[in-house]
């Protein structure tokens, strides 16, 4: 796993002495100086012991000292964190592969705004994997069979909910020709992918580090708002892909590619359509207007990932084979 050569020693001995099951189903490493390690795994958390034996006694877990945060930083950093203020003035820096590490510590203020980080002491590795074939029973929902029109589609979860993971699927499919017309294999779809935290695609140096189909543009690092605006002008996409939208500019941009005519689909953070569409950034785009033709709702279960659907009405829609295989596995 290339994401784990970013550890410096002895957090890199730890975590690869982890159980292969529980290796491979990381999610999240969390580090804290002089606090117990942890790691999620599938929606698991437990507490880390020298050993790399999981356990919910934090007082068994391998604690990181001060040494191991600053050479953590000096490791993601890749010893120029100087070149890396505007990330930290985020509160996260996102490494090639796409993972994604949250930062927390004493934030320097200036007229009332972040400008920087500073005395960091608590990371969030959040490891970025494509899971190809998760979109397979949601594609026939997003490509309209008849026509082969894309639906304008809304992704709703809480947070680590997976939904990432599935728009860097269906982009994928869509670019690759994963839907059919008419009974037969329609060609793939230009894909814009607008991935302000390089989690989508991964890109690194521009070249996306996950496979997002054979005819996809990637903005890499580029505001949501201003890239699909963009995108649209300069490389006139079928289908525009964008993750976790949430400020009322970033609904306006919205808006503006579907009254364009091209089909959007986004994700937005929320259990269902009616907590999203309470938030006023997302005026009209739920309710009213109904732009969005079709939502899909992701929540966690003993099973893996499991997902609900609605029609732009908010009527729920039937899976084929629901209550015998409706989850995604993770697999």
């Amino acid at each position: 796993m290339e994401w784990l050569e970013l550890f410096p020693e002895p957090l890199h001995g730890i975590l690869g002495r982890l159980p292969e099951t529980v290796f491979k189903q990381l999610e999240e490493i969390r580090i804290r100086e002089g606090r117990p390690l942890e790691v999620n795994a599938n929606g698991d958390h437990h507490f880390v012991t020298t050993a790399g034996r999981l356990t919910l006694n934090p007082v068994e877990a391998y604690k990181p000292n001060r040494e191991d945060a600053h050479r953590l930083l000096d490791f993601i950093s890749n010893h120029s964190l100087y070149t890396m203020e505007e990330e930290l003035r985020k509160g996260f820096i996102t490494i090639p592969g796409g993972h994604r590490i949250g930062l927390a510590g004493r934030t320097v203020l200036n007229r009332g705004r972040v400008e920087h980080l500073r005395d960091i002491s608590s990371f969030n590795v959040r490891i970025a994997r494509a899971i190809p074939g998760i979109a397979d029973r949601i594609l026939p929902y997003v490509a309209d069979r008849k026509s082969g029109m894309i639906r304008h589609t809304l992704i709703l979860s809480p947070p680590q909910h997976g939904k990432t993971t599935l728009l860097r699927d269906l982009a994928r499919q869509l670019s690759y020709g994963g839907m059919e017309s008419n009974g037969g294999r329609r060609n793939g779809l230009k894909v814009g992918i607008i991935d302000e935290r390089s989690e989508i695609a991964g890109s690194h140096k521009g070249i996306p580090g996950f496979d997002v189909g054979p005819r996809t543009d990637v903005l890499d690092g580029c505001p949501k708002a201003e890239g699909m605006m963009m995108m649209i002008r300069s490389m006139s996409p079928d289908v525009l892909i964008v993750d976790e939208i949430g400020r009322p500019e970033d609904a306006e941009a919205v808006r503006e590619a579907l009254h364009a005519g091209i089909a959007v689909i986004a994700s937005a953070h929320g259990r269902d359509v009616a907590e999203m569409a309470s938030r006023s950034a997302f005026a009209g785009l739920a309710t009213g207007q109904e732009l969005f033709q079709l939502y899909v709702m992701l929540e966690r279960t003993s099973r893996g990932l499991s997902f609900r659907l609605a029609d732009a009405k908010q009527r729920r829609l039937t899976l084929p084979g629901e209550g015998q295989n409706g989850g995604i596995s993770y697999a």
